[in-house]
């Protein structure tokens, strides 16, 4: 784990506490969240020092105050008085202004070479609530916060397990931001642990806020539409990654997870699917895949068919769509175009405005919007159908960045139908599934199990078979032990 860096010269810590405090409020820059008080113990002047803005007064009460005067008239050292647990001696200077970074306080003593450090860190925590964009039908409804020591001991209750490791970094030359990587040491594959840990090490940022802010840093092809690694804010969904030999990083101030390596299945799971039955919860995992290709080709389709393929309508529609066409000055693509874009307007308004807000601009602007173009005489109503059903679909997703990646793939596929037709949308389509092939995550093949095609994966990939009959860990993850005991353990009579 990385120190904090001072841009100070390292400087021993003075035998004066007087100076001690005059040399820290230079190094902070006369800070006003600052603070000191005088103490005096077995007739030594010293001083605490702490950060009033993450130090948490009533733990310097009781920890380092009280446990000093009951133990005045006692001939005995600090380290023997002081109860907290995280006690440190710190002989450096610019390690004490880390210590304060961090939110420990500091005790210095007239005639000392060296001072005290004790972590007091203010914990402002919140409940763990479920996540609002993964919710489930059965199963936890606990969700991460912006605590990382709280985010760490959810796994740890659901984990309570001697093989899993947490190591801890520091990212951000100018933040400091705490991470921490978190995977099974007898499941996960050491050789992407220590690729994990190499590129991790090899970053060199200012600031790194949360996770998904180094994903830019750790992931193979940042131009490719696909997100390599899954974010999640749900405690039992990286358990389950975890125990499927993948690695988890977390950091401090943000409730998302990152799972890796993942692969382009992964982000139409739910644990949905495994706390409903086996026919509900495959039937509801191949709607979701079926809804990926109607969001990302319907309005492509529909263009193709207007301007090129007019003849494969049925007879009783031609007449319909025809009707709805007349008197739109617009081509297909130009109208397609118009209505993706105001239903973009509309998701981003809805997501930043306040939520009671946000959901009567969603609702009253999408009716509003659609009656009037479609009374204007601009677009078509059969479009508008279109893109709503293209809207619906694209919802049905669990992750947010892959129907982000929905949204963007339809704009060239539009593109490519409007100039070819069906011929384009074709083109299109295997363009994107040679770059599903050849991506990767961390050396994991993104499309397993379909290419390279593992039969045993498929137990777990379009439809899920029975817990009971996956008796194997997911081949792409690379886990050290790919057995896994699930059992009935009785016959039927």
């Amino acid at each position: 784990m990385k120190d904090h860096q001072c841009k100070n010269n390292s400087k021993p810590v003075n035998r004066v506490a007087d100076d001690n405090l005059r040399v820290i409020q230079s190094i902070l820059h006369e800070t006003s969240d600052l603070k000191s008080r005088r103490i005096t113990y077995q007739e030594s002047a010293g001083m605490i020092i702490y950060l009033e803005s993450i130090a948490d007064t009533e733990k310097i009460q009781q920890s380092v105050i009280e446990p000093l005067n009951r133990a005045m008239d006692k001939a005995q050292p600090v380290e023997q008085v002081i109860t907290n647990t995280e006690l440190s001696l710190i002989e450096e200077l610019h390690k004490g202004v880390g210590k304060l970074l961090n939110g420990s306080c500091l005790l210095t003593l007239d005639g000392m070479s060296s001072m005290y450090a004790v972590n007091v860190t203010n914990q402002l925590t919140r409940t763990p609530e479920e996540p609002s964009n993964e919710k489930v039908v059965r199963g936890s409804h606990e969700g991460f916060v912006d605590s990382l020591t709280q985010n760490l001991g959810l796994i740890r209750k659901r984990l309570e397990n001697e093989n899993l490791v947490i190591k801890q970094y520091v990212m951000g030359q100018t933040s400091n931001t705490k991470l921490a990587v978190v995977y099974m040491d007898d499941l996960v594959n050491k050789e992407v642990l220590a690729e994990i840990f190499r590129r991790i090490e090899g970053i060199s940022v200012d600031m790194a806020f949360s996770p998904g802010y180094l994903e830019e840093f750790l992931e193979n092809k940042t131009l490719s539409p696909f997100p390599q690694m899954l974010p999640t804010e749900r405690p039992d969904r990286t358990m389950a990654h975890l125990l499927d030999g993948r690695v988890a990083v977390l950091s401090e101030g943000s409730a998302t997870a990152l799972i890796l390596p993942v692969t382009f299945l992964s982000f139409f799971q739910s644990p949905d699917d495994f706390n409903s039955r086996v026919l509900s919860g495959s039937f509801f995992r191949m709607l979701r895949m079926v809804s990926f290709l109607v969001a990302m080709t319907l309005p492509a389709v529909y263009i193709a068919i207007i301007g090129f393929h007019f003849e494969i309508l049925p007879n009783e529609l031609i007449l319909p769509v025809k009707a709805s066409l007349e008197g739109i000055p617009f081509p297909p693509i130009i109208e397609a175009f118009v209505m993706v874009f105001t239903i973009e307007l509309i998701r981003e308004a809805g997501v930043r405005l306040p939520t009671p807000i946000g959901q009567t601009i969603g609702i009253v602007g999408g009716l509003v919007i659609g009656d009037a173009v479609v009374s204007a005489g601009f677009i078509s109503n059969v479009m508008v159908i279109v893109i709503a059903v293209t809207a619906v679909a694209s919802y049905t997703v669990p992750t947010y960045e892959m129907g982000s990646s929905i949204r963007i793939l339809t704009f060239p596929l539009m593109i490519a139908a409007s100039l070819l037709g069906f011929l384009g949308i074709v083109m299109g389509l295997i363009v994107i599934l040679l770059h599903l092939c050849k991506l990767e995550s961390l050396g994991t093949p993104y499309f397993s199990p379909f290419a390279p095609l593992n039969v045993s994966g498929l137990k777990d990939a379009v439809i899920r078979f029975p817990l009971w009959k996956m008796n194997s860990r997911a081949m792409d993850a690379l886990p050290q032990n790919r057995r896994q005991h699930n059992s009935k353990g009785w016959k039927r009579k």
